[in-house]
């Protein structure tokens, strides 16, 4: 498993892959050294998500491999279906899934996601569409959401 530290809008956020895919991203709230060198099996994954950053991409074609259930796979699998500068709200995701009443599990799955952004767990809220939890620090969502969706509703005063 290689790994590569880059700097991101968001901070230093660090790549885990092989030659059978990113298997996690990941934001850090430290400070760390940034890699010098990226590896071959991660410079697509780097390059998307810079694009990504810069607002030069939608969505990401590299390949994923990452580790969960076989539940946690199948709400990761949901999450890639809910396109960019969409929402969707955590019932939404339960029902999709076959079982309303599966809304915790959804949510813990969600939590656990190991790639960040590139699996859109930020693009899930509450019914009343306010943010819910976010691994990466409600601001980074908040942040994300904005990022997808720019256009700004204008005050009439």
């Amino acid at each position: 498993m290689e790994s590569v530290i880059i700097k991101t809008p968001l901070g230093f956020t660090e790549v885990k892959g092989d030659a059978d895919g990113i298997s996690k991203i990941h934001v850090l709230d430290e400070s760390v050294e940034l890699s010098t060198i990226i590896p071959n099996d991660l410079i697509e994954a780097v390059n998307q998500l810079e694009e990504y950053f810069i607002g030069k991409r939608t969505e990401f074609t590299f390949k994923l491999n990452p580790k969960g259930t076989e539940f946690q796979k199948k709400v990761w699998q949901e999450l890639l279906q809910i396109p960019y500068g969409k929402t969707c709200s955590y019932l939404e995701l339960s029902k999709k899934l076959g079982n309303a009443k599966a809304i915790r599990a959804v949510a813990s799955a969600n939590g656990k996601n190991p790639l960040w952004i590139v699996v859109p767990c930020h693009r899930v809220i509450g019914t009343d569409g306010s943010l819910k939890g976010y691994a990466g620090g409600l601001w980074r969502k908040k942040w994300l959401l904005e990022h997808e969706n720019p256009i700004k509703q204008e005050s009439l005063f």
